[in-house]
């Protein structure tokens, strides 16, 4: 029988512990710091922000303005910085572009700032549950085994690492989830090796895949390729689509050279491949499709949703959406404080793309700008829980208090 010896030294102890350092973790993160509790925010990867840094998604989808004051304050600073495009409503432009670089520097200042807690190149690796609460989460990082007891624990890990760890009901996808793209960057160089127009991908060039472009500051170019067939909730499948993308955007970027971006090269990968859905928990409400559609309100509303059913289809890398652009826009709907609440569990709350939600409604709650007011909200929510029981606390207050802070609802 092979015997496994794991030690774990504990750390002392938080009032709110996030997993995940995306804009919903982070959001969280400060958001519960600023109301005075102490916090420790895990993050995998080597920056904050999720997709938006270590992804390479450099634009905000959705409205700017209204998300809370968080988010409000992450706007001001790359503005300060001339780092963000100008202000337009949603209305007239459905995604504002930043510098994703920049992000990330702003991200950790700000929490250096506020006092949070960072740890990066952190996995929550499992959890300790006791009954109806969860008393600490194990960490992982170069420094081996940690246990991190805490009062409140978030989970904005994208794939509800830690409510599945402990056993709490979560909602699988498999293969049928929203696809996953690869970001790559190109840059625009006074004398390139030009590409002979022979030299582009004729595949490519008679059946592309889904491309999309937008300018980046100082010459680059952010592209993204739809990657399909792959499943973010699985280590082996999510290694399989990290290669796969790269791949295919390697294949992209030299198709593109040898056509109308002659005159840019390859600059880089995104440092990791982004994904839309992943793992989700299963909360005391499910937000649904049909709620998105009707713009239903609930007096427990803590985040608007208003971007459009942005639902590619699965099962093609081509660019192809399930709805039409007429029956994929919604109208402004709430996102339930109840569909943050893990079913299970008194003292676990979710935030961002792994709330509880149908898949066609995460189709447009799972942008970073609802993201946020899902994160203010959680981070709000787990400061004010009396003893962590995050059931507890007077939804009405919350919704109150949210207010108070920026986010128009």
């Amino acid at each position: 029988m092979m015997q496994v010896m794991m030690e774990a030294r504990e750390r002392d102890h938080c009032d709110v512990l996030v997993a995940g350092g995306g804009i919903a973790g982070f959001c969280a993160a400060i958001a519960a710091r600023r109301a005075g509790a102490r916090v420790l925010l895990v993050e995998e990867m080597g920056c904050l922000g999720g997709n938006a840094t270590s992804g390479g998604v450099g634009a905000f989808c959705g409205e700017t303005r209204g998300q809370g004051a968080v988010f409000d304050d992450i706007i001001t600073r790359l503005e300060r910085l001339d780092a963000i495009a100008q202000y337009k409503r949603y209305e007239e432009r459905e995604a504002r572009q930043f510098d994703h670089q920049v992000l990330a520097y702003v991200l950790q200042e700000m929490a250096a700032e506020a006092g949070v807690e960072v740890l990066l190149f952190t996995h929550a690796a499992a959890a300790v549950r006791e009954r109806e609460r969860v008393s600490a989460v194990i960490l992982s990082n170069r420094s081996g085994l940690s246990l991190a007891p805490a009062r409140v624990i978030i989970d904005a890990t994208g794939e509800a690492c830690v409510a599945r760890a402990v056993g709490l009901p979560v909602q699988p996808d498999g293969t049928g989830a929203l696809p996953m793209s690869v970001m790559f960057f190109m840059r625009e160089v006074k004398k390139p090796e030009a590409l002979s127009p022979a030299a582009a991908d004729a595949e490519l060039a008679g059946d592309p895949p889904m491309i999309s472009r937008w300018p980046e500051p100082h010459g680059k170019l952010g592209v993204k390729v739809k990657v399909v067939g792959y499943d973010a909730a699985d280590g082996d499948s999510l290694t399989q689509a990290e290669m796969a993308g790269r791949r295919m955007a390697w294949r992209v970027a030299n198709h593109l050279r040898a056509g109308d971006l002659a005159a840019h090269v390859f600059d880089n990968f995104s440092a990791r491949i982004g994904i839309r859905e992943g793992r989700r928990i299963l909360g005391d409400y499910t937000l649904t499709e049909q709620d998105v559609r009707a713009g239903r309100r609930f007096d427990d509303g803590i985040a608007l949703g208003r971007f459009y059913l942005d639902y590619h289809d699965p099962s093609t890398p081509r660019r192809v959406s399930r709805f039409d652009r007429a029956h994929a826009q919604v109208p402004p709907y709430h996102i339930p404080y109840r569909c943050l609440i893990a079913r299970g569990a008194r003292n676990v709350l979710a935030a961002g793309r792994c709330f509880s939600a149908d898949r066609v409604a995460l189709s447009s709650a799972r942008v970073m700008t609802t993201c946020a007011m899902m994160g203010q909200a959680a981070g709000l929510a787990a400061a004010m829980a009396p003893d962590g029981d995050v059931r507890s606390i007077s939804a009405a207050a919350l919704v109150e208090s949210l207010r108070r802070r920026g986010a128009e609802l």
